[in-house]
C-alpha cells in the first residue's frame, strides 16, 4: 500500500471521525451532563440526514443545516416531553421515539428508502469551490468537519457556562437539589435534550451531504459508535474543563474511526464491524474498572503464591 493511499485513508477516517463526533458531543451533553441515556440517537441521526437530503435536493444545502438541526431538536423535544410530562421512563421514551422515527424518515423521503444527491450542491462542494485555487483543496472535506466541530465545541463550552447551562449540569448531578433551589428540572431536561439532539441532526446532515446520499439505515448503530467514542474520549482526557472534555470526545471519535479503518484494511467482513463496535464499548467501559481492580488482583495473586510457597516448605520439612 502506497503512502498516498494511507494518507487518503487517514484523511477519510479523520473527516468521518469529526462528523460523527457531533453525535458524541450530543451524548456528552445528554448522558454525561444531564445523566439521561437517550436511545433515540439512531433515529435522530437518520432524521437529520433525510431532512437535509430533501432540502439539498431543492437546491438549498446551507438551509439544510438549519432544517436538520431543527428536526433533531424536535426529536429531542418529543423524547424529553414523554419522560417529563407523560411519565414514560427515559430509556423507554428513547426507544419509542427511535421506533416512530423510522416511519417519519420514510415519509420525509416520500416513501423511498434512499435519496441520491449526486449532481447537487452541498456544503462540501461549496468549500471546494472556495478553495479551488488553494493548496488546501485536497483537505476541503476535512476543513468543513473541523469548522463545524470547532463551532459546536465553542458553543457547548459557552452554553454550559451560562446560568441555564449550569442548571442543566446540576440537574444531571442532583435533581432533588435543583428542585430545592427553585430550578425546574423539567425545563432543564427538555432544553438539554433539544440542544443535544440538534447536534445529532447536524451530524446526520453533514454525513449525508458528504456521502451524497441518505438512506433509512444511515443511523443504524450510531448510538453504539457514539457511546464507544465517548468512553474512549473520557479515558484519554479524563476530567477537566468543558472545552477539554469536549475535545476529548472528538479525539475518541477519531480514534474509533481509525480502529474501523484498520479493521477494514485487514479485510474484515462488513457484517463484523458491529461486533468490533461492541468489543470497543466493552473495553472502554471495563478499562477504568480493571485499572482500579488491578492492584487488588495482584495482591491476591501474591498472597496465593506466598501460601503455596509456605505449603511447599512445610511439605519438604515433613518429608
Amino acid at each position: 500500500m502506497s503512502v498516498a493511499v494511507i494518507l487518503n485513508l487517514l484523511q477519510t477516517a479523520l473527516t468521518l471521525g469529526l462528523i460523527c463526533s457531533l453525535t458524541v458531543l450530543a451524548l456528552f451533553l445528554s448522558y454525561s451532563m444531564l445523566n439521561v441515556c437517550d436511545l433515540s440517537t439512531d433515529g435522530c441521526f437518520t432524521l437529520g440526514a433525510t431532512t437535509a437530503a430533501m432540502v439539498v435536493l431543492s437546491g438549498h444545502p446551507y438551509l439544510a443545516i438549519v432544517a436538520a438541526m431543527g428536526a433533531g431538536a424536535m426529536s429531542g423535544f418529543v423524547t424529553a416531553f414523554l419522560q417529563t410530562k407523560m411519565g414514560v421512563d427515559s430509556l423507554l421514551s428513547g426507544i419509542i421515539v427511535n421506533t416512530g422515527l423510522y416511519s417519519v424518515n420514510i415519509a420525509i423521503m416520500k416513501g423511498a428508502s434512499i435519496v441520491n444527491l449526486n449532481g447537487t450542491d452541498t456544503v462540501f462542494s461549496g468549500m471546494r469551490s472556495i478553495l479551488k485555487e488553494s493548496s488546501l483543496l485536497r483537505y476541503s472535506d476535512l476543513l468543513v468537519g473541523l469548522i463545524f466541530v470547532a463551532l459546536i465545541i465553542v458553543f457547548l463550552a459557552t452554553f454550559l457556562s451560562t446560568k441555564l447551562g449550569r442548571a442543566i449540569r446540576a440537574t444531571g448531578n442532583n435533581p432533588e437539589m435543583v428542585k430545592a433551589s427553585s430550578i425546574n428540572p423539567v425545563f432543564t431536561t427538555i432544553v438539554g435534550l433539544v440542544v443535544a439532539n440538534s447536534f445529532t441532526g447536524l451530524s446526520g446532515c453533514l454525513l449525508s451531504q458528504m456521502q451524497k446520499s441518505a438512506n433509512i439505515d444511515i443511523g443504524t448503530g450510531m448510538l453504539t459508535i457514539a457511546l464507544a467514542s465517548l468512553l474512549i474520549g473520557s479515558t484519554f482526557m479524563g476530567k477537566g474543563s468543558i472545552a477539554k472534555r469536549a475535545v476529548g470526545m472528538v479525539v475518541g471519535s477519531v480514534i474509533f474511526r481509525l480502529v474501523y479503518m484498520v479493521a477494514l484494511r485487514f479485510h474484515m467482513p462488513a457484517f463484523m464491524l458491529k461486533l468490533v463496535s461492541s468489543v470497543i464499548v466493552v473495553i472502554a467501559i471495563s478499562t477504568p474498572y480493571l485499572k482500579q481492580r488491578y492492584p487488588m488482583l495482584m495482591r491476591r495473586l501474591s498472597h496465593k503464591k506466598e501460601i503455596t510457597r509456605r505449603m511447599e516448605k512445610e511439605g519438604e520439612k515433613n518429608a
